[in-house]
């Protein structure tokens, strides 16, 4: 007997995806999610191509809900050989499943999509050799940028082309495609002493031909330079400036922790405090994939909602958290279309694309208003050295000091430490030079008064 579902990996996935669906027996809710995935890149070392990939991946997800459990299932190919399985997996997996009454799939809400002014296709205007010449020149712009350029560790072109569909029994059905380039490289400076100092920078374009080469590798260098001669710094308490890249990172932490499903948990330090003020008046954000942009703008979230405008923060006091259709259901909270999920993961709550609303000034404004105080340079180990729970944290910087509202001696091998929640109230400064940065965030500049350095 003939397969029902179509064996090629070109297959049209919301075709596919109803396939799947039409399978869905009386009292079960199922969704499927698919996934396409077009991928280049091309590495340069030493003037010459040190590997070029070109690659293509599928991924189908499959969500069964039935009786309050569930089940899933994937597979990483179009071919139905693997696809007409997935369904059975799935219901055999939800009959192993512990009853949880927040079980359930997305309910179409009424919001409409936002389409996006931007053609996926518009990677695709490069050749191969093009997309080459692109990395070639970041390394030859780092080169030739100054003589204690001693290496350049990698030049990177790469671009991706993500196409999605999710449909469901509930009634979800949306398709997506979406594209970024982006370039990069990492550069090994002379430092005194024999040492080594790196520096790294990146941008990202939703049209190739729109990147600038020449100005990356250029930064990349600039921003090493600049720790050239670092020493250790002394141990105490400063206000540290933050450029919107560092800023971005810090805030991105936060946002992390306003997950709805981290709050239904108890694993958010900002779990109970809606209404009320968690941060200086000065720092308002937001979530919005709707921002043509950004980088990681979006019609549609995970579960084939539209996206939209989340607040967080405004002028200080906790709006909310972003919520999936599970998170929303289990806090009784309204949904926030801010699912995030691969083909082949299940939903979960997270931002896309985090933004601060400007302030005023900018990094040298703020930097000729302190007496005293840090630049933040480098941030290392953010990912790793905060307690998502508590909000503490401990990461390494680098970076200059601040003399006189003058940017003074590079330090190195110091550490920052205190308490995100603590941090929040004790930002005195929001900059007017919002960045939108590779990442697809949009921040300013940050000053936070009276941080924790560990040094000497």
């Amino acid at each position: 007997m003939r397969s029902p579902y179509i064996n090629c990996q070109r297959a049209d996935p919301v075709v596919l995806a109803h396939q799947l669906i039409a399978a869905a027996r009386s009292g079960e809710q199922v969704e499927v999610c698919i996934d396409r995935v077009r991928r280049t890149e091309a590495r340069i070392h030493d003037a010459a191509v040190e590997s070029y990939t070109d690659a293509e991946t599928f991924g189908v997800g499959v969500r069964v809900v039935v009786d309050g459990r569930e089940g899933t299932a994937s597979c990483g190919s179009f071919d139905a050989d693997m696809v007409e399985n997935l369904l059975s997996d799935a219901r055999d997996n939800a009959a192993f499943a512990s009853v949880d009454e927040r079980a359930g799939l997305a309910d179409p809400d009424g919001y409409q999509p936002t389409r996006s002014a931007h053609s996926p296709d518009d990677v695709d205007s490069l050749s191969p050799d093009q997309k080459i010449a692109l990395a070639l020149e970041v390394e030859q712009s780092a080169r030739a940028s100054d003589s204690r350029v001693r290496g350049v560790r990698a030049a990177i072109y790469g671009d991706h082309k993500v196409e999605r569909a999710v449909v469901s029994t509930t009634g979800i059905e949306s398709l997506t495609s979406s594209a970024r380039a982006a370039i990069s490289t990492s550069v090994l400076i002379d430092d005194v002493g024999g040492g080594t100092r790196t520096g790294f920078a990146s941008a990202a374009e939703f049209v190739p031909s729109d990147l600038d080469p020449e100005a990356v590798g250029r930064l990349a260098v600039e921003r090493g330079l600049r720790l050239v001669g670092a020493s250790k710094a002394k141990s105490g308490r400063l206000p540290v400036v933050m450029q919107p890249r560092f800023a971005a990172a810090i805030l991105g932490v936060v946002a992390s922790m306003l997950s709805g499903e981290r709050v239904f948990k108890g694993r958010s330090p900002f779990g109970d405090r809606v209404g009320s003020p968690v941060a200086a008046e000065s720092l308002t954000i937001y979530d919005d994939p709707t921002d043509q942009l950004s980088m990681s703008s979006n019609a549609f979230d995970g579960e084939g909602l539209a996206c939209r405008h989340v607040s967080l923060l405004t002028d200080g006091i906790l709006e909310g958290f972003l919520h999936d259709s599970r998170s929303a259901r289990g806090l009784e909270a309204a949904g926030t279309a801010s699912a995030v999920r691969s083909a082949r993961t299940s939903p979960s709550p997270g931002f896309r694309s985090l933004h601060a609303v400007a302030g005023e000034g900018d990094v040298d404004s703020m930097i000729s208003s302190l007496r005293d105080g840090l630049l933040i340079l480098s941030l290392q180990g953010l990912n790793s050295g905060v307690n998502p729970v508590s909000g503490d944290f401990s990461v390494g910087v680098e970076g200059l000091r601040i003399r006189n509202g003058n940017l003074a001696e590079p330090v190195k091998e110091a550490t920052l430490a205190g308490s995100l929640p603590r941090m929040l109230l004790d930002i005195s400064g929001v900059g007017a030079d919002i960045e939108y940065l590779p990442g697809g965030s949009a921040v300013p500049s940050m000053i936070i008064d009276g941080m924790s350095i560990g040094g000497a």
